[in-house]
């Protein structure tokens, strides 16, 4: 056999024996791995889990993020902070949206359980709003006026209202940040959600509200526009200000940290491949995402803000 010959019939059993091993790796690698999911960073299903305080502002996100990509299907469940953590530890929840970042404790944990880290970070900051019913003749209060309304210690008469009696990032906020680890007073009271929150104070003089600003900070979505014409929103004592102004929870207010009830909005991702829950991460952090959030009247922390001269007079 000449040696052309015998090199072209050693080169065609290379070539054959590759692909065999090609072969029987790609099968070895689908055996091995029945459950990982059919999906691409833009396309395929999964579950999310988000506190509920941000629902208008992830269902903005979410239609946003499948118009622009037709084969993802983000299926999200809106429930309280402490649920969206539970969440963490089924394996369909692949994604939560709270208001804090993972402890020391629960990261080893879910390292543990999953063999590797979570990712988790702010996307964006929030502030907490006041409302208030339109007849009602106070709508500027003090730090220690809402300390002491949730104490039950203050010379209003006002009932207060969250999204929840219990582990909701809004109760959370308050026990941690106003009560200190006092108990809070009989006159606070939980709605079902933060839209039962706005209907209640719509109805009810005797009583103020305290929801997440994306649910009434958009003049642009027809719904808090409605919403804002049976609740305004009240102003807070400015914090860092001289001569004692008060604010409202708008952006540059929260940028400055002039507002005085401020917090994160983190992601939880659970995923160390390049799945769909790190393609929607990647929207939520880049640009368009982050416009976004700055469109919902939240601060993106991931894109600078512009300043604006705001009114704050009122």
């Amino acid at each position: 056999m000449k040696l052309n010959a015998i090199s072209a019939f050693v080169n065609k059993g290379l070539f054959i024996a590759a692909i065999a091993v090609l072969f029987f790796a790609s099968a070895c690698k689908n055996k091995n791995a029945p459950n990982r999911p059919q999906e691409t960073m833009l396309s395929g299903t999964i579950h999310i889990s988000v506190d509920e305080s941000f629902k208008p502002v992830i269902d903005s996100q979410i239609r946003v993020f499948e118009s622009l990509n037709a084969g993802a299907h983000i299926i999200v469940n809106y429930k309280s902070e402490a649920d969206c953590l539970r969440d963490l530890n089924y394996d369909s929840i692949r994604m939560v949206i709270i208001t804090r970042g993972l402890t020391d404790e629960e990261n080893k944990i879910m390292k543990d359980t999953l063999e590797f880290s979570p990712r988790y970070d702010v996307m964006a900051f929030d502030a907490i709003a006041v409302i208030v019913n339109n007849n009602t003749p106070d709508s500027l209060f003090t730090m220690e006026d809402i300390r002491s309304l949730v104490k039950g210690t203050s010379g209003y008469k006002y009932k207060v209202v969250m999204d929840g009696i219990n582990s909701t990032s809004t109760v959370r906020f308050v026990v941690d940040s106003l009560l200190k680890g006092e108990k809070m007073a009989s006159n606070v009271q939980g709605a079902k959600n933060s839209e039962a929150v706005i209907d209640y104070i719509s109805k009810n003089a005797d009583a103020i509200g305290l929801i997440g600003v994306s649910w009434i900070g958009n003049p642009d979505d027809k719904d808090q526009i409605s919403f804002l014409q049976n609740v305004k929103i009240a102003s807070l004592e400015c914090r860092g200000c001289k001569d004692g102004p008060f604010v409202k929870p708008y952006q540059a207010n929260i940028y400055n940290a002039r507002y005085p009830m401020i917090r994160p909005l983190y992601y939880v991702l659970k995923e160390n491949y390049e799945g769909l829950g790190s393609g929607f991460l990647n929207f939520l952090i880049l640009e368009k995402g982050q416009r976004i959030f700055k469109r919902a009247y939240l601060l993106p922390s991931r894109m600078s803000f512009d300043r604006q001269n705001i009114d704050i007079s009122e």
